[in-house]
């Protein structure tokens, strides 16, 4: 169903790579990257997150920030500290967090599989974040922030997978967050035709990346309208991509905190919440356990809800997930949030986090309650995506992250 595409990549000497490679942009604020920037130069946030060289009031979305952001990424080659392969190549890249690995090929996948949904979604995008990475794109004439994208597990892939990493990798590092990188070359054109037919009959699922995807499919609309010659081999056709199997795969809490109770006593969100949750009073943080449960902190105290069977259909794919459950059933009725993406009395915190910051975000006064919530599954999204459907807003966080400046692809020669 899926093209996968070998390219030649542009890659950190292997002796830079831990200090090149930087967390993805988007989970960072400016002033994060830009204390990243300013203990290490070589950090690849300089490219994909330029603004952090400029002064606060500066335009991220300027022309001076991308322009900058394409001057340091020449600057990375001129000074020979990454360096493009000569013939197209897959990759493997492995990473292991706690003891777990998840292991991926990095590929070039086509924009017309995405645009033609071969390749699955299940998230809207925002126009303004689209626009931003897509003049990004543009503008570096390179794709900087591979996607993240899965697939079900098939075996044959994974031999070949682990069969590549036999072999010594090229790369391997341990990042400041204790995850480890591994990366390996698939140089090999009959390795790399048995991976093609390996993924032809596959159907690929984005599972974190989905700005990025829409981004690639942005910039190769307007190429294709600036190019009277387009052919649909040019490199704007493609898009980076790392591709794992759903096995894997490891989905966190994607847990809320919120500013106000919107005018409400304790009492009377607890009564209210009553009429669709069980509700106990805990002596301690709350990690949910199983689905449909759900940790609230609030005046100091941790309580568990457990979702009551008359308050959500089963069935429903999208109304089942408990980032649904929550928003129906307690933040849009009871504190008043219908727009959950864009009001901000509510915020995300990647489960990474831990309940700890739950707790801290509460007690410092900057919120009044927060709920831990209990991970989706990765066949939860899976089948929201078959359907043709969208996930509830924030509904995973993947851990861990991709490194980005690991790899990049140029768009032209």
């Amino acid at each position: 169903m899926a093209i996968v595409k070998p390219f030649k990549g542009l890659r950190p000497k292997p002796e830079y790579c831990k200090e090149i490679a930087s967390p993805p942009y988007d989970i960072l604020s400016t002033d994060e990257a830009r204390q990243i920037g300013l203990k290490n130069p070589k950090s690849f946030l300089r490219i994909n997150k330029a603004e952090l060289e400029f002064p606060d009031d500066m335009n991220p979305y300027s022309e001076e920030v991308y322009q900058k952001g394409k001057d340091n990424l020449q600057q990375f080659i001129d000074d020979g500290l990454m360096v493009r392969d000569k013939n197209p190549c897959f990759y493997v890249y492995r990473l292991t967090m706690d003891n777990r690995s998840q292991t991926g090929l990095v590929s070039l996948v086509s924009v017309d599989d995405y645009d033609n949904g071969l390749i699955k979604k299940h998230e809207h995008t925002q126009p303004e974040k689209v626009i931003d990475r897509a003049d990004h794109i543009d503008f570096l004439d390179a794709q900087v922030g591979p996607v993240f994208t899965t697939y079900r597990y098939q075996e044959s892939i994974q031999r070949i997978f682990s069969n590549v990493t036999e072999n010594y990798p090229s790369v391997d590092f341990v990042a400041d967050d204790n995850v480890r990188h591994e990366f390996w070359v698939i140089d090999d054109p009959d390795l790399q035709e048995g991976i093609i037919s390996e993924f032809a009959s596959l159907p690929l699922y984005i599972a974190d990346g989905h700005h990025r995807s829409q981004s690639a499919s942005e910039v190769c609309k307007r190429r294709k309208e600036r190019n009277p010659h387009h052919t649909g081999e040019e490199g704007y056709n493609y898009f980076l991509n790392v591709i794992f199997p759903d096995s894997e795969l490891t989905i966190l809490p994607y847990n809320r905190v919120v500013r106000d109770m919107n005018g409400l006593t304790l009492s009377e969100i607890l009564e209210k919440a009553a009429h669709n949750f069980e509700i106990s009073s805990m002596d301690e943080e709350v990690n949910p356990e199983e689905l449909h449960t759900f940790g609230m902190y609030i005046d100091g105290k941790w309580y568990l809800l457990r979702s009551k069977r008359k308050c959500f259909d089963p069935h429903d794919l999208i109304g089942s997930v408990d980032a649904a459950i929550l928003g129906d059933k307690f933040i849009v009725p009871i504190l008043g949030i219908t727009d959950p993406k864009t009001d901000k009395r509510i915020n995300y915190v990647g489960g990474i986090r831990g309940t700890h910051e739950l707790t801290r975000l509460v007690n410092s006064g900057e919120y009044k309650l927060a709920f831990s919530l209990f991970s989706t599954s990765i066949k939860q999204l899976l089948d929201v995506a078959d359907a043709g459907k969208v996930m509830p807003p924030k509904s995973t966080w993947f851990e861990p992250k991709l490194r980005s400046g690991m790899i990049v692809n140029l768009l032209t020669d």
